[in-house]
């Protein structure tokens, strides 16, 4: 039986768990202060300047909030239905280019170019340029004899083929990263492309690139709200109507408050996943 004596810690590891508490305490310290600090001058440059009540009256009013709150809520409810579907249509499209992209042989030298094309075109146009030519070039193209297109629909067609372009290229990044045995050893098991690609290829690329995916889908809630200039009736479309209702901008932090809420969760989500993806990457090194 280990006696106490045995079972005490040494000298030197009592040393070093007091100078982890110091080090505690004295970061906690540092924290306030620097809080302290923070709020003094928030007070002093912010909230003590000659114009801080006009702008609290025009932008942080909170009975106009109130009263502006249920348009801009359904317009919201609309940014989540295009948001659900852009996604599964990003997926869709991101899987299936970066899987052209990576196939092997001459013979797939045309697909390699279109997909390659697509990347590069819709990469490097602003989606508010996509937005317009989507909006108006398909409903131009069916003419006036065919069918409506709603605005959020072509909206979201904007969306998918600019973030496809996006995703696509960091599945693409993902699957290059995977070491070439790993394909070796399934085609030489008796797998095919395809599933080599399903089986063994695509989990280990989808776990390298998860923090850059979710990065990628948090800056998609945001521009989502940018499918207002299409006329949709969003939650940044119904901002606009109650700013030009109550001649106040209360409406439009409302909007950017909600997009906000909805963008924390993945935010945290991202940032916890990253650093123990980061912990677990780093177990037994030095760093």
């Amino acid at each position: 039986m280990i006696n106490e004596e045995a079972r005490r810690p040494s000298d030197i590891e009592l040393d070093r768990r007091a100078f982890r508490r110091r080090q505690g305490l004295r970061s906690v310290g540092i924290s306030l202060l620097s809080t302290l600090v923070l709020a003094v001058a928030a007070w002093l440059f912010l909230i003590n300047t000659p114009g801080w009540a006009v702008v609290q009256q025009k932008f942080f009013n909170p009975e106009i909030a109130l009263a502006a709150l249920p348009r801009v809520w359904d317009g919201f409810l609309l940014n989540l239905r295009v948001l659900f579907f852009a996604v599964i249509g990003v997926l869709v499209v991101s899987v299936v280019v970066s899987g052209i992209r990576t196939l092997r042989g001459p013979v797939f030298f045309p697909l390699r170019a279109l997909a390659s094309a697509y990347t590069d075109l819709f990469r490097g146009t602003p989606l508010i340029i996509t937005l317009f030519i989507v909006g108006f070039g398909i409903p131009g193209l069916i003419g006036s004899t065919g069918p409506r297109i709603p605005s959020e629909v072509l909206g979201t067609i904007a969306l998918v083929l600019t973030y496809g372009a996006y995703v696509s290229e960091v599945f693409r990044a993902g699957i290059e990263a995977v070491h070439p045995s790993q394909r070796l050893a399934a085609r030489s098991l008796g797998l095919s492309h395809g599933a080599s690609m399903r089986r063994i290829i695509l989990p280990q690329a989808v776990r390298k690139v998860t923090p850059a995916l979710m990065n990628d889908f948090v800056a998609m809630q945001k521009d989502v709200g940018l499918i207002s200039v299409l006329g949709a009736v969003d939650a940044v479309r119904g901002a606009q109507i109650e700013t030009a209702h109550f001649f106040n901008y209360t409406p439009y932090v409302v909007a950017g408050l909600l997009f906000v809420i909805l963008a924390l969760p993945m935010i945290r989500f991202t940032d916890w996943y990253t650093a123990r993806l980061r912990a677990r990457e780093q177990i037994g090194g030095i760093v």
